[in-house]
């Protein structure tokens, strides 16, 4: 299981801030070697880079995108030819958890092939937002969510397998999302009734205390907010089919009557499901 449906899951809980950004012109024989404090993104627009990241170099070519983890040292050097590209810092994060992307082995060169519709797309409006063209601020961070969206997608297909990260190096965050991995899918096989916390400890393992803080410190949400997404994210499809009445829904969901799913309902949408639609 690869878990990165836990972002479409959870899509209210995602955070994107982007810090900085330009395109450079790297003239032949640039190396640069160091590290970063955010996420870093190129987009490769001219020449050819080869980046060494632990014992293995790759190569990126114009169309191709380059993903990197803060905190991991790497080489960079464009060779006999000069090189542009497109950068962007940013920061991603999943409720209070600010290094997420870190659970999973994204980091490395993604081939343009995969992504060239995306990256076409954030191109496009890197440009104007240079240009301070009207609402292009928003549209570049929009853009950037989707190119994200697109290299989880070709993880979760296994057509994109990551590259910089090796087993030294791979962030704990990792682990602790395998080992919760159990646990985060008897919740998606239960929804259709109330779910303790004190189940989901004793399927992990652990006291309920230590669960609870484990989970958040895993995800960046409590064990129950993530229950309270996923039932709502239920919800709104199960409503939006016009098919089910309010009791038949609220069954389905683990509430024990229409009332106590229709007050559920509410809190989180801000209007009654019978308003939705």
């Amino acid at each position: 299981m690869k878990g990165t449906d836990l972002f479409n899951d959870l899509s209210e809980h995602v955070s994107l801030r982007i810090t900085s950004y330009n395109t450079i012109l790297h003239n032949a024989g640039w190396v640069e070697s160091k590290s970063h404090h955010n996420y870093d993104l190129w987009l490769i627009q001219e020449g050819q880079v080869e980046i060494q990241a632990g014992k293995t170099i790759h190569t990126a070519t114009a169309g191709d995108l380059v993903l990197f983890y803060p905190g991991i040292p790497y080489t960079a050097m464009n060779g006999t030819q000069a090189c542009r590209f497109i950068y962007l810092h940013f920061d991603f994060g999943l409720g209070e958890q600010q290094r997420i992307l870190e659970s999973f082995p994204l980091s490395g060169v993604v081939a343009g092939c995969l992504i060239e519709e995306e990256a076409d797309g954030l191109r496009k409006i890197f440009q104007e937002n240079l240009q301070a063209v009207g609402m292009s601020g928003m549209r570049l961070k929009g853009s950037l969510m989707i190119l994200i969206a697109r290299i989880l997608e070709c993880y979760g297909a296994g057509t994109y397998k990551g590259g910089f990260l090796n087993d030294s190096v791979r962030s704990e965050h990792a682990g602790n999302l395998v080992f919760l991995q159990p646990t985060i899918l008897y919740i998606q096989e239960n929804l259709h009734r109330p779910i303790r916390i004190t189940e989901l400890a004793e399927v992990a393992g652990m006291s309920e205390k230590y669960f609870i803080r484990y989970f958040k410190q895993a995800l960046g949400v409590t064990p129950g907010q993530y229950m309270i997404q996923l039932r709502m994210n239920r919800a709104r499809d199960l409503v939006y089919t016009q098919r089910y009445s309010m009791q038949q829904v609220a069954a389905l969901l683990g509430y024990p009557d229409a009332y106590s799913f229709s007050k559920a309902f509410k809190k989180h949408y801000k209007v009654p499901p019978s308003k939705f639609v």
